[in-house]
């Protein structure tokens, strides 16, 4: 027994060895959402100020402690009177509630490749679980020996579960704001040790 529990704290370490910490690359990460509008049409943003990190071995496919948290105020869709009531507490209220945040807590896998990851999401103080599916794009070393992956992220999540409620109906029929949310994530995360860039 004595000799069993050294072996296998060896076998673990040489195990975990294989999996880099990576760090999303903002200049190469685009968070994006998307809300129906007037029913018949939809509005996209972006949060411009992110980071995430997460453990990744390239030979198992293994992810793991994924967590990413987003500054609210950054959200941006392109025209500032609407991106101002987004701040307010109408919506994400980004005085009292400054920051979003995804903490991954299982991931699902299809032919050994990350498929799904579920996780912990919280918007305007209030965490709810989520999906999101995964569609690993590969890894590659940059000229200036970074080694980079990359990936997409989609999920939809409803705004109202969150306590983003506000709306207004139309004559027509139908409210300003819809109710599900379309999140997409198209990012380049890079190695925590890679070589800096030159």
């Amino acid at each position: 027994m004595r000799l069993l529990i050294p072996a296998l704290l060896t076998a673990f370490v040489a195990i975990s060895a294989h999996a880099e910490k990576f760090k999303l690359d903002p200049a190469h990460t685009n968070v994006q959402f998307q809300v129906p509008h007037l029913v018949v049409s939809k509005v996209k943003g972006h949060f411009t100020k992110f980071d995430g990190s997460f453990d990744f071995d390239e030979k198992s496919m293994k992810l793991d402690n994924v967590m990413v948290t987003i500054q609210a105020d950054s959200l941006n869709t392109n025209e500032a009177d609407r991106d101002k009531h987004l701040r307010s507490p109408d919506f994400f209220d980004v005085t009292k509630y400054p920051t979003l945040t995804f903490k991954g807590t299982k991931v699902n896998y299809d032919n050994n490749k990350p498929h799904e990851i579920e996780g912990d999401l919280t918007i305007h103080g209030v965490t709810k679980k989520v999906k999101l599916e995964i569609d690993y794009k590969g890894a590659v070393t940059d000229p200036w020996n970074n080694r980079r992956v990359a990936f997409e992220l989609e999920g939809k999540v409803n705004r109202k579960d969150f306590g983003l409620k506000w709306n207004k109906a139309m004559e027509a029929g139908g409210f300003v704001v819809g109710d599900d949310v379309k999140i997409e994530i198209e990012g380049e995360a890079i190695a925590a040790a890679a070589a800096p860039k030159k």
